[in-house]
């Protein structure tokens, strides 16, 4: 390819062909998340699993997007919700939600009790190959996913052991009774180790994820108090919630005195 002389005196290479500019512009990656979620946060507790969100998408320093709805249900016993770029979880969601419908359509039976759907683990694990895949190519899905279920018998039915498993944007996965992501596995995370039980009612696992949400609020200024749960229990399946706000108390001493009067920046 020659080179020519721009005016200003500087040096630049000629305009590419028709086809180098095609393939040019088809091999574009998304190189940062632009409209980002914050925190997930996950527990098992006795008879399900339980996950809770922010409904909150941020354009870099802005809240843009006060209704973004982060917790998705993939099939009827499979839960899923994600941090981070926003239209890679989009992206995401459409993969499932193909998967699952491929699983209708080649199905013995299109009956709901007859189907063939893929059980949380198994839509973990296939997350875990798509990101790493992805990662691969240099062209990551810039999510952390979380996936919350039941594990399945070997003879195709569902079992009693629930499932609560993330997924990084490299690849990375692991199970847990409790997890949390972005800035929630630094705040919240501890709090739920701190409160956590295995014989976890409904109700007392709702609470905890409740004011760890309530706390993350306060905390992290990407975050916000009307907030999403979601539960999946073997005999109701998944269930989401519509948004709503959390209670917030703003009279704490902490809250109310001037940090200009300490000595310090103003500073936290």
């Amino acid at each position: 390819m020659s080179l020519s002389l721009q005016a200003g005196g500087t040096s630049s290479r000629g305009t590419p062909s028709a086809s180098t500019a095609q393939a040019m512009a088809g091999n574009q990656a998304t190189t940062r998340p632009i409209t980002t979620g914050t925190s997930v946060l996950g527990i098992k507790y006795r008879g399900g699993v339980m996950l809770a969100a922010d409904t909150l998408c941020s354009y870099g320093n802005m809240a843009k997007y006060k209704n973004a709805k982060r917790l998705l249900s993939v099939n009827s016993n499979t839960l899923v919700g994600a941090s981070g770029e926003y239209s890679d979880l989009q992206s995401i969601s459409d993969l499932l939600k193909a998967n699952a419908l491929a699983d209708r359509c080649t199905a013995d039976s299109l009956y709901e009790e007859d189907n063939n759907e893929e059980c949380a683990k198994e839509v973990w694990s296939y997350l875990r190959a798509v990101m790493y895949n992805r990662r691969n190519k240099m062209n990551p899905l810039w999510n952390d996913v979380v996936v919350a279920g039941f594990k399945q018998n070997t003879d195709g039915t569902t079992s009693d052991t629930p499932f609560l498993g993330v997924v990084d944007k490299i690849g990375t996965a692991y199970e847990d009774d409790i997890l949390a992501t972005g800035f929630g596995g630094y705040i919240a995370l501890p709090l739920m180790r701190e409160k956590y039980r295995a014989d976890m009612e409904e109700g007392e696992a709702r609470a905890l994820l409740e004011d760890c949400l309530r706390i993350l609020f306060y905390r992290d200024c990407r975050a916000l108090n009307r907030v999403q749960i979601a539960k999946v229990t073997k005999e109701g399946g998944v269930l989401v919630s519509d948004p709503y706000e959390l209670d917030t108390f703003w009279d704490y001493e902490g809250f109310k005195q001037n940090k200009g009067s300490l000595g310090t920046d103003g500073g936290w």
